[in-house]
């Protein structure tokens, strides 16, 4: 499915709503060809401004390239 964004979501329901009823962390792949990453903040380091760190399961990742055929 993809999104206004120009995502398109390989994880979780991909039907189902945004990030809620414990359906986070996330993958998407974009028309870029590279993946946007949304779950809950990493705050274990602190990474130069503009950056950002987001920690996902590996089986979210798995999940993700599954989707891909990889």
């Amino acid at each position: 499915m993809t999104g206004k964004e120009g995502l398109t979501r390989l994880t979780g329901r991909l039907y189902g709503p945004n990030c809620d009823d414990d359906d986070c962390p996330n993958v998407y792949a974009t028309q870029r060809h590279t993946f946007v990453v949304q779950g809950a903040t990493f705050t274990d380091f602190i990474p130069p401004e503009g950056e950002s760190l987001v920690e996902i399961p590996e089986e979210v990742l798995r999940e993700a390239f599954h989707a891909l055929g990889w």
